[in-house]
């Protein structure tokens, strides 16, 4: 099996888990969020650069056992204080576009330049530890998009930035958003894009195949869609007696 398509596997099974992550997204915390992890307590859960969670001990990249795709949640890191920048105002969402950017064959994505390009594209790191694009002045509104890595938990631990390599990163936008359906996608487009020019990658869409612009096209054109079925009823006039 070739490199891409093995990528393209272990991207379909951290997307899973991370759409169910979107789900908790702006939900109370449960009690034992915010707990310090003790050191004995993280042994073993060191993550290293795969598709899907740890390396296989086959050395595949791939590992389908229970504790490699079980834990969907997106986590803070121990002791970590969570911001609520970028934190949706409602948790009510019927629809989610994603897209990500993946690192070319025999390569990963690394922490720090994920870091910088992120800050380049404008976007801002805050609730659950992942990156937001929030409205210009007007952050209580909620994130336009959020990007996070696809290695469990999702987030990024900024004390040990360093040492993160990943082979992709996703980025997500969930409707209805503070613009438009539309709008956001002109916002996340380009935002990607940028992206996956600053981190020598590829951007692939939902299905983990190369964006091209018959897709785009499709997406626009869906989220038009959605836009007209989500506009507001015209006023009717009161009936004249």
């Amino acid at each position: 099996m070739s490199d891409m398509a093995l990528l393209r596997i272990g991207i379909l099974i951290a997307g899973v888990l991370l759409i169910v992550a979107i789900v908790f997204f702006g939900r109370p915390k449960k009690s034992k969020q915010g707990k310090r992890i003790e050191p004995g307590e993280r042994d073993g859960a060191r993550t290293e650069p795969s598709l899907a969670g740890d390396l296989s001990a086959d050395g595949s990249g791939l590992d389908y056992s229970s504790d490699a795709v079980s834990q969907p949640e997106l986590g803070l890191p121990g002791g970590a204080i969570e911001s609520d920048l970028g934190k949706r105002p409602s948790q009510d969402f019927d629809k989610i576009v994603s897209l990500y950017v993946a690192a070319r064959a025999g390569h990963t994505l690394r922490g720090e330049d994920i870091v910088v390009a992120a800050e380049k594209t404008g976007l801002t790191f805050g609730h659950m530890n992942v990156f937001h694009r929030l409205v210009e002045n007007h952050p209580e509104r909620g994130p336009i998009f959020s990007m996070a890595n696809i290695l469990q938990p999702g987030s990024f631990d900024m004390a040990n930035i360093r040492e993160l390599e990943t082979p992709a990163i996703a980025f997500f936008l969930t409707l209805p958003a503070p613009l438009t359906a539309l709008d956001a996608w002109e916002k996340l487009l380009p935002n990607v894009q940028r992206m996956a020019e600053l981190l020598d990658g590829v951007v692939l869409d939902d299905s983990r195949n190369a964006l091209g612009r018959q897709r785009i096209m499709h997406i626009r054109e869906e989220l038009r869609a959605y836009d007209r079925q989500h506009e507001a009823p015209p006023l009717t006039k009161s009936p004249r007696w």
